[in-house]
């Protein structure tokens, strides 16, 4: 692992100490990989390679043949992954650093320029390292984000199938809370299939559905315009085609996962007792959640029931999985650092012996947002979190209460685990 900076007294005051010294630097482009080594292992040590899978293989060489152990590169879109995978596969150290931390040190703008000063900073230790999971956690994650789009496409497919009912005035949105339901299903299936009588379509709807069948009715009449029945059917049948391919991936997720549990699994572990939500959770099943039990799989990773923490869900459980891994509080992280890390802890900033600011940085981060839409959740919750949350906002507002509700949920999480 590579090493962080060291500070040592000499006689002409503090200095810094190389701790990395076989380190590499590496600028990421879509089609060059600028790449630089110390000056004493070979005579071009700062040499441009392509971005093809066999470029890939002689940067990995050459840096071994160099004597290479650790290497820093930054995270420049997408463009990163293969290199970042292929160097790891070969056993080398890589750090890969945020962009942001190093783009005002380098001098002139050059591909050379940058590559030696990621060098020079990682020998020194001055980089620090962005977390990344490794292995079935990567795949997980992906997975996880490629389910999330799915889930945002169907919503938006849902969008095109009430914009096509109201033109045809079928208020189907105003006698039922979700028209993708099974009372909504039912409907459009039989207005599909080509029924047109209004109460027959009224009939169609659950027996537990609040609406009067009579007000039901009256939404149900509409002019049946063949152009916009068109529009219906290919959007209600690109709708099935997302459930449909969220349903593969849950079931390819549920793969990753066995594998997963089967390399984390620890022995003396406290057996798994479901919590309440859990046990109540085939009674109150939503439509497209996750389909195997997410509880299950959290406490074979974790060792810990995160359901026990008020406002976490399945969908958000799943993602925590995958964006966190299993080996993230056995990095020594306090719940202040864990915070820091996820962007949900005021950046304080003091000169002069004053505060000058203490507002949360503008910056992304896949985990804060969870635990700030979790926190979200809890404004009428009847727990200690929601109390919680309700008294930070009658006083500092629902933006501070935002960011200090998640505080209390990391610090349950880590203190647990540990």
């Amino acid at each position: 692992m590579a090493k962080k900076a060291k500070k040592v007294k000499t006689a002409k005051g503090a200095e810094l100490r190389i701790v990395n010294p076989d380190a590499a630097g590496i600028d990421i482009a879509d089609g060059i990989m600028q790449v630089c080594v110390p000056t004493d292992r070979t005579k071009d040590n700062n040499r441009a390679f392509g971005a093809y899978t066999s470029d890939l293989h002689a940067i990995s060489e050459w840096l071994r043949e160099c004597g290479i152990k650790t290497v820093a590169m930054e995270s420049t879109g997408v463009y990163w992954i293969p290199l970042f995978c292929r160097l790891q596969d070969d056993g080398l150290d890589v750090v890969l650093t945020n962009a942001r931390d190093v783009k005002n040190i380098t001098e002139r703008k050059t591909d050379e320029s940058d590559a030696e000063w990621l060098m020079l900073l990682h020998q020194y230790g001055l980089l620090k390292a962005s977390f990344q999971p490794h292995n079935d956690a990567k795949r997980m994650r992906t997975l996880t984000r490629h389910r999330d789009t799915l889930s945002r496409e169907a919503s938006s497919i849902v969008l095109h199938m009430q914009k096509a009912m109201q033109q045809m005035n079928i208020k189907l949105t105003l006698v039922l809370f979700d028209i993708t339901g099974k009372s909504g299903i039912r409907i459009i299936e039989a207005i599909l299939a080509g029924e047109r009588d209004p109460k027959k379509l009224a009939e169609l709807a659950d027996i537990q559905c609040k609406t009067p069948k009579e007000e039901i009715t009256k939404a149900l009449e509409g002019n049946w315009e063949e152009d916009l029945m068109f529009v219906l059917r290919q959007n209600y049948d690109t709708f099935k085609h997302f459930c449909a391919q969220l349903d593969r991936c849950d079931t390819e997720l549920e793969k990753l996962m066995e594998n997963y549990r089967t390399e984390v699994a620890e022995t003396g572990r406290p057996s798994y007792s479901p919590t309440k939500k859990r046990r109540n959770y085939h009674k109150r099943k939503r439509k497209r959640t996750v389909g195997f039990d997410v509880e299950r799989k959290a406490y074979d990773m974790w060792g810990v029931n995160v359901f026990e923490i008020p406002g976490i869900s399945h969908l958000t459980a799943l993602e925590l999985m995958s964006e966190l891994g299993h080996y993230f509080t056995r990095k020594s992280l306090s719940t202040k650092q864990f915070c820091s890390w996820c962007n949900i802890a005021p950046n304080t900033k003091i000169s002069g012996g004053k505060r000058i600011s203490s507002h949360v940085p503008h910056r992304r981060n896949k985990v804060g947002l969870i635990f700030r839409s979790v926190a979200s959740s809890l404004a009428n919750a009847k727990n200690q979190l929601g109390n919680f949350y309700r008294r930070i906002r009658s006083r500092v507002g629902g933006k501070a209460a935002v960011i200090a509700t998640p505080w209390w949920q990391t610090r349950r999480l880590i203190i647990r685990k540990k």
